[in-house]
C-alpha cells in the first residue's frame, strides 16, 4: 500500500470529511491519494494561512479534529499564524506538511538548503505544537499519526505537525506491519479522583456563605464539551454567569443567568457584576490581560476564587486563586452538580436585583457620534436578531469583533468563532468555510471590518466555488480603527499607519467581480430589510456596512485601572455608589 493512501485512510478514520490546502509540488502524492474517493473532499484555498483558520474553524464546529495541508517552504511557512491560532485557543488540529525527498534534505550539515523550497518547518513550529515530528522512516507513519492525534485531542488540545519527505509518501508499506502508538503515561486530564472530596465540602459551604456568586465560563467550557454540565449548574443553582471572549457561546444570552462580556472591551455591567462578586468560579479561562486589565492584582479582590484549568500552568499564574484545580471542567461541573442537593435553595434575589440593575443602567449600545450614521452595537443587536438558532457566527479582529462580542445575542444551538490569543486579522473569512463544510446545510455569518476582509479576500473566490451558504457583512470605518482608537489615547491622534497611508477599495464592486450578490446599508432604518434579505439569499452574500470613521468600542478599559473603572468614566460619586465594594483610589 502506498504510504500517501495509509495517511489519508488514517484521516478518514478519525471522523474527518474535509482537508484544507493549497496544492504544491511536495504533498502532490497526498493530494492524489485524495483522488476519486467519496469519503474525503479537498478545499482548495488560495493561501496556506487561510487552510489553517480553515482548519481550526471546521475543528471548533465538530469538536473533534481539522486537517490542513501545505507543500514545503513557502506553504509550510504560511501555515504558522493559523497554527499559532490553534495553539494558544487550544484546537485540535492535524498539519501535514510536505518536505523535500530525505536525500536532499540537509539535517545537521551547516548548509542553510539543499533541496528546493527545503526548510526546516518542524523546529519553526515546536514552540506552538504539542508535537511536531519529521517523517524519515516509513514503517513508523503509523505511530507519528496515532501519537499526533491522540496529542493534539488529549489534556489541553491544541496543533501537531507531521513533516513528510516525498520519498516517504510515495514509499510502499504493509499496514499491518506497522508500529502503533500506546499511550504510556497518564496524559493531563486531571479526573475527578485526583480531588480531595474534602474540598468539594469546602467548596459547598463557600457558596452557602456567598451572597454575591458568580461564574466566569471561558473557552474550555466548549474545548472540553462541558456546556451541558454549565447549563445543569446554573439551571439548579441559579448562579448567574459572565463570560470571556473565547466563552461566550457556552451558554445562550438570552438565560436570564447570562451576564455579559467581561474584561478590557466587556460591557461595563459585566464588569460590575465580577468587581462585586464574593465568590467566583473561573472556569476554563487562563485569565489573560484582556480580562483582568492592566491590574490583575484588583481583579475581583473582595472574593473568593475558585479555578479550575486542565492546564496546570494557567493555574495562579496571573490572579491569586484560593482553590485552586488541576482538571477536567466536565469533571468537576459534574461532581458539584451531584452535590448540589446539599446546598439547599440558594436565595440569590437580592445579588439579581443589583446585577440587573446594572445592565439597565449600562446597556451596551451606545450614542452615535452622529446620529446620521450607524451605530455598531445597534446594528450588530438588530443583526443578531434575525440570524438562526444553528449558525455560526465567525468574528474577524478588530473594533467589530468588540462591538459584536459585546452585543450580538447568541441564541441556544449557536456558536460564536472568536479568534482569541493569536488575534490575527484575516481569520473570519476562511475560519467560516471550515464551520460550514463541518455545518453543511447551515448558514454561517461573517462580521468582518474593511481591514481584516482584506487580508484573506482572495477566499471570496473558494466561497463562491463551493457555493458556500456564507453571509459576510463588513463593517467598514474606512481605517484600522482598533488601532487607531490606541493612537487617539496614547499618542495624542497621530494616526500613523491606521489612518494615514491606509486605504481601502471598493468592497462593493470587489465582491460583484467575485458573483457575490452584495448590498449596501445606507444608515440604521434600511438596516433590518436589507439583514433579512441577504440572510434569506441562498447563496454567498456580502453586505457593505459604512460607518462614522472616528466610531470607537466603548466602553473600554484604560491602563491603569480596575476592571469596574471603564473608559468614558463614571463620575466618581456614580462609581462609588454603583460599588458595593471599596472604590479604589488612583
Amino acid at each position: 500500500m502506498k504510504l500517501s493512501d495509509y495517511v489519508i485512510d488514517f484521516i478518514v478514520r478519525q471522523g474527518v470529511s474535509h482537508i484544507f490546502e493549497m496544492v504544491g509540488g511536495a504533498i502532490t502524492h497526498l493530494l492524489d491519494s485524495t483522488y476519486d474517493r467519496k469519503d474525503i473532499h479537498c478545499v482548495s484555498v488560495h493561501h496556506e494561512q487561510a487552510a489553517a483558520f480553515a482548519a481550526e474553524g471546521y475543528a471548533r464546529i465538530n469538536g473533534n479534529l481539522g486537517v490542513a495541508m501545505a507543500t514545503s517552504g513557502p506553504g509550510a511557512l504560511n501555515l504558522i499564524t493559523g497554527i499559532g491560532s490553534c495553539y494558544f485557543d487550544s484546537v485540535p488540529t492535524l498539519f501535514i506538511t510536505g518536505q523535500v525527498n530525505t536525500y536532499e534534505y540537509k539535517f545537521n550539515k551547516p548548509l542553510r538548503q539543499i533541496g528546493f523550497q527545503e526548510t526546516d518547518i518542524v523546529s519553526i513550529v515546536k514552540p506552538i505544537t504539542k508535537y511536531a515530528e519529521l517523517v524519515v522512516d516509513p514503517h513508523m507513519i503509523r505511530y507519528h499519526l496515532e501519537k499526533a492525534v491522540y496529542l493534539a485531542q488529549s489534556g489541553r488540545p491544541g496543533p501537531v505537525l507531521l513533516d513528510i519527505p516525498m520519498n516517504i509518501q510515495r514509499a510502499e508499506i504493509e499496514p499491518e506491519e506497522l508500529e502503533g502508538f500506546t499511550p504510556n503515561w497518564i496524559c493531563e486530564q486531571g479526573g475527578i479522583q485526583d480531588w480531595e472530596e474534602k474540598t468539594f465540602e469546602e467548596i459547598i459551604l463557600l457558596i452557602k456563605k456567598a451572597e454575591r456568586p458568580l461564574i466566569l465560563v471561558g473557552g474550555g467550557i466548549r474545548t472540553a464539551g462541558a456546556h451541558g454540565e454549565l447549563l445543569h449548574l446554573v439551571k439548579k443553582t441559579g448562579i448567574p454567569v459572565v463570560s470571556s471572549l473565547m466563552g461566550l457561546d457556552a451558554i445562550s444570552h438570552d438565560n436570564p443567568a447570562f451576564f455579559g462580556l467581561i474584561g478590557s472591551y466587556g460591557n461595563r455591567y459585566s464588569n460590575l457584576a465580577l468587581a462585586n462578586c464574593d465568590l467566583l468560579f473561573v472556569l476554563g479561562s487562563r485569565l489573560d490581560t484582556r480580562q483582568t486589565g492592566s491590574r490583575p492584582d484588583t481583579f475581583a479582590r473582595a472574593a473568593k476564587i475558585i479555578h479550575v484549568d486542565i492546564d496546570r500552568n494557567e493555574l495562579n499564574a496571573k490572579v491569586r486563586t484560593d482553590i485552586a484545580l488541576h482538571g477536567s471542567v466536565t469533571h468537576f461541573l459534574s461532581r458539584l452538580c451531584e452535590l448540589v442537593p446539599h446546598l439547599g435553595t440558594l436565595d440569590l434575589s437580592s445579588w439579581y436585583e443589583i446585577i440587573n440593575g446594572y445592565r439597565d443602567r449600562y446597556p451596551s449600545a451606545s450614542p452615535s457620534i452622529d446620529t446620521r450614521a450607524i451605530d455598531p452595537n445597534h446594528f450588530i443587536q438588530l443583526l443578531s436578531e434575525h440570524c438562526g438558532p444553528n449558525q455560526a457566527i465567525c468574528l474577524d479582529v478588530g473594533q467589530h469583533q468588540m462591538w459584536a462580542s459585546q452585543s450580538f445575542q447568541i441564541k441556544q444551538g449557536q456558536r460564536l468563532l472568536n479568534a482569541g490569543g493569536m488575534g490575527a486579522m484575516g481569520f473570519a473569512l476562511p475560519a467560516a468555510i471550515g464551520a460550514a463544510k463541518a455545518n453543511p446545510g447551515q448558514q454561517t455569518v461573517v462580521i468582518a471590518g474593511d481591514g481584516g476582509i482584506q487580508v484573506n479576500i482572495q477566499e471570496l473566490e473558494t466561497i463562491k466555488h463551493h457555493k458556500l451558504p456564507i453571509k459576510i457583512f463588513v463593517m467598514n470605518n474606512y481605517n484600522l480603527g482598533m488601532v487607531r482608537q490606541f493612537q487617539d489615547v496614547y499618542f495624542q491622534g497621530r494616526q500613523q499607519s491606521s489612518l494615514i497611508g491606509y486605504s481601502c477599495p471598493n468592497l462593493v464592486r470587489i465582491s460583484k467581480a467575485y458573483g457575490f450578490r452584495t448590498y449596501q446599508i445606507p444608515n440604521l432604518d434600511q438596516a433590518e430589510g436589507i439583514i433579512m434579505k441577504a440572510l434569506a439569499y441562498k447563496g454567498p452574500v456580502l453586505v457593505h456596512v459604512p460607518l462614522d470613521p472616528r466610531s470607537v468600542v466603548q466602553p473600554k478599559l484604560v491602563v491603569n485601572k480596575p476592571i469596574e473603572d471603564m473608559s468614558p468614566q463614571l463620575d466618581r460619586d456614580v462609581l462609588q455608589k454603583e460599588m458595593l465594594i471599596d472604590l479604589l483610589e488612583d
